[in-house]
């Protein structure tokens, strides 16, 4: 308890913050000033200094509050202090560094503190002028030739989580091992009174955000056989009280399209994310007024943004019958396309368009995008999880995960982008349109075309990250022999790598029937993650059949570990 507490009473120290300085202090006093002390004030004690929140591929991401295992400007500023080490080490000294953020609660404070690390340390940031979409910040580093860049942003996470994602100069996320040193510089940085801090910094203007929205609206018209396509388009869009719900209307204004009907009590930026328990659109309710306005508004199509607005989610009416019926997402009538077929349909347009050089996929999406890719005579990828091994992809043209996000111009913007996919979505359902079909059409041209992909997931919470660990020692060791009545013809152990793929935790089970399943932890949450994939020529009924099926096989052969 005393090593505790001096821990504790040394950050209190040095926290700049008001905020959580007195959140610190209620603490150690609850655990000091009791008889027997407060065992609850304790155990949030320890756990804020059980250890370091942890820099890797994604930056940092966790909650917020006082202490080494929390986001606060402490843990920030060493952030900031081990990238300027890193920067300098690597020859950067005197080059931009871009920093946006995001409208998230301390998302401004973290970017400026972030400014002042680099300035104190020899470098020139800049930063966005005001709380702007992740894939602003990504195109600005390109845009501005920026060493590297900073994006505030706890994307789609919970109200009480921030985050610090870092981007190197072709504005791709960071990858190993530039992860692991930027870490190792992070861990040397000494006391937050002792990293230099500097006032010198830039901040820009809206031609970076003008430059932007310009280069979405030339990507999409590059995949136009006329110089614009069809706009005849009505959609109702929700910002999911983001950063994206100013920057969606005016792109679909330059595209030519009439402006989205947007949700008004999701379009404004908030912090709290007070009407959703969950602030991603593919959570269950989340885009249900979206759904609802829809309905309200004979709508065409629904857009939604996460809420930095680098993933794109679509919804699209549906027939009582129609192919997507059994998805629901609680609004009669509608439903929201899962990624996989997003992916399909944007690579399938802009295959066919011509031009496109290399597409890229990772290993727990679908297939279909392989089978577009060679039906077309375009180079084919597929990547470990995550778009900071997507966008590493060479002279990528197109790439997806089944997670919702989306590159079609990788060019512009090298990481996904749900501003400019949204502008695709919008094309391709505006030239559909105008042929007198429906994005469902697509979809069921797509699948008598290359047969029906229908790909669903099962996640498995644990409480004992332990437990993830056995079960996939279990698996390992003893492979199910068949699931939900089809044989297991192939094990593929992705642990020991292949020449395309470097080593990762995760299993690949082939099944016959042209069936495959991906098991992986979770990389953010404590899940095991199973990734399961179809393909029959039967109907949309038969593939849900079959995948509630194997859902229920895997779960209880999981459930047995």
């Amino acid at each position: 308890m005393e090593r505790l507490l001096s821990s504790a009473r040394t950050w209190l120290d040095e926290d700049p913050d008001p905020e959580t300085r007195e959140e610190l202090r209620a603490l150690i006093e609850a655990c000091t000033n009791a008889d027997a002390g407060d065992s609850d004030a304790y155990d949030q004690l320890t756990d804020r200094f059980a250890g370091t929140l942890q820099f890797g591929t994604a930056g940092l991401r966790g909650e917020l509050g006082a202490g080494p295992n929390r986001m606060n400007r402490v843990v920030v500023s060493r952030a900031a202090a081990g990238l300027s080490r890193y920067l300098l080490d690597t020859g950067h000294a005197d080059e931009p560094v871009v920093i946006g953020y995001d409208a998230r609660k301390n998302s401004d404070v973290f970017a400026r503190d972030t400014a002042e690390v680099l300035s104190g340390a020899g470098l020139r940031p800049m930063i966005l002028p005001r709380p702007l979409p992740t894939p602003v910040l990504a195109f600005a580093i390109r845009y501005l030739g920026a060493c590297a860049g900073v994006m505030v942003t706890a994307s789609h996470n919970p109200p009480r989580d921030n985050g610090y994602k870092v981007y190197l100069g072709d504005g791709s996320q960071i990858t190993p091992p530039a992860d692991e040193r930027i870490a190792a510089a992070i861990a040397a940085v000494g006391t937050f009174g002792s990293v230099p801090r500097g006032t010198e910094w830039e901040t820009l203007d809206d031609s970076v955000l003008d430059a932007y929205l310009d280069r979405a609206v030339r990507a999409v018209h590059l995949t136009s056989l006329n110089p614009v396509g069809p706009r005849d388009l009505r959609v109702v869009s929700t910002a999911l009280h983001g950063v994206g719900g100013t920057v969606l209307v005016e792109a679909f204004r330059r595209a030519g399209f009439t402006a989205p009907i947007t949700v008004p009590q999701q379009q404004d930026p908030d912090p709290t994310f007070h009407t959703v328990a969950f602030p991603n659109p593919e959570e269950p309710g989340a885009i249900d007024l979206a759904l609802a306005l829809a309905k309200d508004s004979n709508a065409d199509l629904v857009i939604a943004n996460d809420p930095d607005a680098d993933r794109c989610a679509v919804a699209v009416p549906v027939g009582a019958e129609g192919a997507g019926a059994r998805r629901d997402n609680g609004t009669a009538g509608w439903r929201m396309l899962r990624g996989d077929e997003v992916g399909a349909l944007l690579g399938a347009y802009l295959a066919e368009r011509g031009g496109a050089r290399t597409f890229a996929t990772t290993i727990v999406s679908s297939t279909l995008l392989g089978k577009i890719a060679r039906r077309h005579g375009i180079d084919y990828r597929e990547t470990l999880t995550g778009f900071k091994w997507l966008t590493k992809v060479d002279d990528l043209s197109y790439a997806y995960e089944e997670a919702l996000g989306y590159c079609v111009d990788p060019e512009g913007v090298r990481d996904k982008d749900g501003i400019t996919a949204a502008l695709l979505v919008a094309e391709l359902a505006a030239t559909l349109k105008a042929e007198g079909r429906t994005v469902e059409d697509e979809l069921e041209r797509l699948a008598a075309e290359y047969g029906r992909h229908a790909t669903d997931q099962l996640s498995i919470r644990v409480d004992d990250l332990e437990q993830i660990t056995r079960m996939m020692a279990s698996l390992r060791s003893a492979p199910p022999k068949e699931l939900a009545g089809l044989a297991v013809t192939l094990l593929d152990d992705l642990s020991l790598g292949s020449p395309g793929l470097p080593p990762t935790d995760g299993l690949r089970l082939s099944l016959d029937g042209d069936t495959r399943i991906v098991v992986r932890p979770s990389g953010t949450e404590p899940k095991l993650k199973c990734y399961i994939e179809v393909v029959t020529r039967g109907s949309a009924a038969d593939a849900t059949t079959l995948l509630d099926s194997l859902k229920a096989a895997l779960r209880e052969r999981l459930s047995a570990d």
